[in-house]
C-alpha cells in the first residue's frame, strides 16, 4: 500500500510516548477508525514507544496514512537505537516451542 500522507515524529522520553498516543488517536478518527479500533492502535502505539525508549535508547515513530481502493488504513513504524535481536528465527522458534520466552531470546535473563 502507498502511503498518501506521513509523519515522522521522535520517541525520546516518557511526555513524547503521550503526545504519540494523541497523534495516533486523531489519524485514526481522521481515517474513520471507531472507537474500538482506535483505541487498539493507541494501545499498541504507547506499548511500542516505550519499548523504543526503554530498551532501544529513544527513536522516532513514522505514522503513516495508506490507501488502495475501498480500503484505508493507518501504518506506523518504529524505529529505535537498540542493538536488534541477533537470531530472530531462533527466538521465534523458541517462543513457540514454549522452550523459553522472546526475553530468554533477547539475551535478558530475570
Amino acid at each position: 500500500m502507498q502511503a498518501e500522507r506521513s509523519s515522522k515524529l521522535e520517541v525520546r522520553t516518557p511526555e513524547d510516548v503521550v503526545k504519540k498516543r494523541q497523534e495516533v488517536r486523531n489519524w485514526t478518527a481522521a481515517a474513520g477508525f471507531g472507537l474500538v479500533d482506535q483505541t487498539k492502535f493507541v494501545t499498541a502505539a504507547s506499548e511500542i514507544a516505550r519499548n523504543t525508549i526503554d530498551h532501544g535508547g529513544g527513536g522516532a515513530v513514522r505514522i503513516e496514512l495508506v490507501e488502495e481502493p475501498r480500503r484505508r488504513g493507518i501504518r506506523l513504524i518504529f524505529e529505535d537505537q537498540g542493538r536488534g535481536i541477533a537470531d530472530i528465527l531462533q527466538c521465534k522458534m523458541a517462543t513457540q516451542q514454549q522452550e523459553g520466552s522472546a526475553w530468554d531470546c533477547l539475551g535478558q535473563s530475570d
